[in-house]
C-alpha cells in the first residue's frame, strides 16, 4: 500500500491539475493498492488537517482543465516558523498531519517560496517531492516550469491585439507582463509578439535610451511602437539605491501610479509627446487551459515524480534539463532564483534585430 498526499501552493496556474493527474495516473497504472489525500488550500491544509481522499475518479478529464482542483494559497515560508494567531506550531502541525495519514510521500507543487518550504519538511524527517509550477520559470535546477509557456501564450496573444490598434491610431502602447523579480515572462511574449522594447528586471533602464528607441521608429517612419515590460522593470536611477531607499521610494511613487508601466507612461508622455496606452492583462496570464506543451510537460513531471514514489526515493524536485526528466536534490535548488542574464544569447539575438532593452 503506498499512501500520497497532494498539495498546490502559492500562485495558481495552467496545468497545476494535468501535474496531478500525471502523477496518480503514474502510480495507479502500476500499483495495486494507493491511497490519495488531497490538501485544501496549499500548506493550510496540511497544517490544518483539512484533507480529502480522492480517487480515480478525481483525476479523470483534468487533463486540459486550468486551476486546482485542490484549491490554494499563499503561505509565505519566512513565516512558517512562526505560530499562528492561536499559538500553533505550524511546522509541527504539518508533521503531525503527515504522520496521522501514515503517509509514504508528500507531493508539493509550487513555485520557489512553495519549495523553500518543502525542503524544511524534508528537513523534518518527511519524505517529499516538489514538482515546479510558476508562470515566471524562475525555478532553479529546471530548464522549465509547467505554466510558463501557456503564460506565454497568453501574454504573446495579448501583444498581438495591440498591434491592430497601436497600428491603426499611431500609438505608443506599454503591455505589462507579470513578473516582479524576473523576465522571463516577459522576455519570451515580448519576442513572440513583436515588441520594440522589452523592459525586464534584470536589465535596469535608462529613460533617454527609450525615448531613442521610439524616435528612430518614428523617423523611419513606423506609426507605433510597442513596449513589453515587467512588473518588476526597474531604471537605472532606481537600481542605484539602497533597498532601503527604493522600499521608501516605492511607498511615494504607490500614491501616484498603479504600477511602474503607468510611471513610463507619464515619462515617455512628458519626453515624447506621444499618445501612449496601457494594457495590463494581469491575471488572465494564470488563467484557462493549459497549452499543448505544458500538457505534455506536466504529464511527463507527474510520470517520473510518480517512477521517484514507487523506487522510494524522496527529498527531490522533478525538473528538465535538456529534454530530459532530472531529479535534483531540494538541498541544492531550494531558495535559488533562475534569473535571466544580461548575455543570455536570447537577449543578444533580440537585440541583434533591433529590438532595445533600455540599457
Amino acid at each position: 500500500m503506498k499512501r500520497i498526499g497532494l498539495l498546490t501552493s502559492g500562485g495558481d496556474c495552467q496545468a497545476l491539475n494535468a501535474t496531478m493527474r500525471g502523477v496518480v495516473k503514474g502510480l495507479s497504472s502500476n500499483l495495486d493498492e494507493l491511497e490519495v489525500y488531497g490538501f485544501d488550500d496549499g500548506y493550510k491544509g496540511l497544517i490544518y488537517g483539512n484533507y480529502r481522499m480522492l480517487s480515480s475518479k478525481d483525476f479523470s478529464g483534468i487533463l486540459t482543465q486550468g486551476g486546482t482542483i485542490l484549491g490554494t494559497s499563499r503561505q509565505p515560508f519566512k513565516l512558517m516558523r512562526v505560530p499562528d494567531e492561536n499559538g500553533l506550531d505550524k511546522v509541527e502541525a504539518m508533521t503531525q498531519t503527515y504522520h496521522k495519514l501514515r503517509l509514504n510521500c508528500l507531493v508539493i507543487l509550487g513555485g520557489n517560496g512553495s519549495q523553500k518550504t518543502a525542503n524544511l519538511l524534508r528537513q523534518e524527517g518527511l519524505n517529499v517531492l516538489h514538482l515546479p509550477k510558476t508562470i515566471d520559470n524562475d525555478i532553479w535546477g529546471t530548464d522549465m516550469t509547467f505554466g510558463f509557456q501557456s503564460a506565454a501564450n497568453i501574454a504573446t496573444e495579448a501583444i498581438d491585439c495591440i498591434h491592430t490598434t497601436a497600428a491603426s491610431h499611431g500609438r505608443v502602447f506599454i503591455v505589462e507582463v507579470m513578473g516582479h523579480k524576473v523576465g522571463w515572462l516577459t522576455l519570451h511574449s515580448g519576442i513572440a509578439g513583436g515588441a520594440d522594447i522589452i523592459l525586464i528586471p534584470e536589465i535596469p533602464f535608462d529613460y533617454k535610451k527609450i525615448v531613442e528607441a521610439i524616435d528612430k521608429r518614428s523617423k523611419a517612419g513606423k506609426r507605433f511602437t510597442i513596449l513589453a515590460v515587467a512588473e518588476g522593470a526597474i531604471s537605472k536611477e532606481d537600481a542605484k539605491l539602497s533597498k532601503k531607499e527604493l522600499k521608501k521610494k516605492m511607498e511615494e511613487k504607490a500614491g501616484k501610479y498603479p504600477s511602474v508601466s503607468y510611471e513610463i507612461a507619464d515619462k515617455l508622455a512628458k519626453a515624447t509627446g506621444a499618445d501612449i496606452r496601457i494594457t495590463v492583462p494581469g491575471h488572465t496570464q494564470r488563467g484557462g487551459s493549459p497549452c499543448p506543451y505544458d500538457r505534455v510537460l506536466s504529464t511527463r513531471i507527474g510520470s517520473a515524480a510518480a517512477d521517484l514514489i514507487m523506487k522510494e526515493e524522496y527529498g527531490y524536485m522533478v525538473g528538465i534539463v535538456n529534454g530530459r526528466m532530472k531529479k535534483v536534490p531540494l538541498e541544492e535548488c531550494a531558495g535559488k532564483l533562475k534569473m535571466v542574464s544580461p548575455s543570455d544569447p536570447l537577449i543578444e539575438e533580440a537585440k541583434r534585430i533591433g529590438i532595445s532593452f533600455g540599457d
